[in-house]
């Protein structure tokens, strides 16, 4: 069986046996000319130098890259002193160039992320921005026209201050959104879980939306008829909030004279999974990653005409999350859109 020395001790016991050679060559010429002395007191000495200097050798190259590679982290901030100190010294050169090379692939990918973080700072403002000036200008505009003169007609100031309620309201609604979602995000949004029959509470939204639904002619409606109730353990007005959401959504991107479709079914663990299928324009594969995130919006121009706060599918998704469940999108552009999501099943 081969002994396998670390790359470590290889420099200094070469070192050590090149020193050694050097020596008992040196006193093997003087001791034959001069000294005169037995060879195994010559051979003493250079086993006793070459053990010495291979210490001595080990301990100050270490020390001497220890030092240096220190000193190049402490320059450069790529880690903690600690960081260094709790790993063992060695002079392995391809160990140390691993370790620079993995500390500053680590670094450049929290660059990256705060870069992406960044951009997405800047943008999130620019969507609130626009979502909260929008209905701003809009109660401004009416309020101004009102003041300059035309509240003296009757007709004008009743309609004028009907849009500015329009715009007041949806105003609100965005307001009540990013109120709902900031608690999601902190936790302080409690989840009060009860068992009821998601069936009733599918078929209350669809009966809910069914006016907005018939403005584009889409039907809204059942995969199937459920005679016998199917019930979960959730809490009951988010995952209502979570149904209208999806519904509404569309509804929203929905064709004319399309359908949107709901569908229960078992799931895997003492789970059902409830699907909201429409056929409506679908959503293109780049588009899926961020479709969750805050303010996003895949039709930046058509959605903003059809209204809502830009919030709707960032609280189904925290919603779902805060009950320990899974949420899914499938989507072919042209054809529609699957919004999936489980629950847990009632005993």
């Amino acid at each position: 069986m081969t002994l396998k020395f670390k790359k470590s001790y290889k420099f200094a016991i070469k070192s050590s046996f090149y020193i050694a050679l050097f020596s008992f060559g040196l006193l093997a010429i003087v001791n034959y000319f001069i000294l005169q002395l037995p060879l195994y007191y010559i051979v003493l000495f250079v086993f006793s130098l070459s053990v010495f200097s291979f210490f001595v050798l080990q301990y100050r190259v270490e020390n001497f890259i220890y030092k240096g590679v220190k000193k190049i982290y402490d320059d450069v901030s790529l880690l903690d002193n600690t960081d260094f100190r709790n790993q063992p010294i060695t002079t392995d050169m391809a160990t140390l160039t691993s370790e620079v090379q993995k500390f500053a692939r680590d670094k450049k990918m929290e660059i990256e992320s705060l870069k992406v973080r960044e951009e997405y700072r800047r943008e999130f403002l620019g969507n609130v921005s626009h979502e909260l000036k929008t209905p701003l200008f809009t109660v401004q505009g009416y309020l101004l026209t009102l003041l300059d003169g035309a509240m003296d007609d009757k007709n004008i100031r009743k309609k004028y201050l009907q849009r500015a309620e329009k715009g007041l309201e949806r105003l609100v609604y965005i307001v009540n959104d990013l109120d709902m979602i900031t608690k999601l995000e902190l936790d302080t949004l409690g989840i009060e879980t009860s068992e009821f029959n998601i069936v009733d509470v599918i078929q209350n939204v669809l009966d809910l939306l069914e006016m907005r639904a018939s403005k584009k002619n889409i039907l809204l409606t059942f995969d199937m008829k459920y005679v016998r109730p199917i019930k979960v353990v959730a809490d009951l007005e988010k995952i209502q909030q979570v149904v209208t959401n999806l519904v509404e959504n569309s509804i929203k991107y929905g064709k004319e004279n399309g359908t949107t479709e709901v569908s229960i079914e078992d799931f895997v663990n003492n789970k059902v999974i409830i699907k909201v299928i429409d056929n409506g324009e679908g959503i293109e594969n780049h588009h899926i990653p961020r479709l969750f995130e805050r303010f996003y919006r895949v039709d930046k121009s058509g959605a903003r005409s059809e209204g809502g706060s830009g919030l709707g599918l960032a609280i189904v998704k925290h919603i779902i999350e805060r009950h320990n469940e899974k949420i899914n999108v499938e989507s072919e552009f042209g054809k529609g859109s699957e919004f999936s999501f489980t629950l847990e099943k009632a005993k």
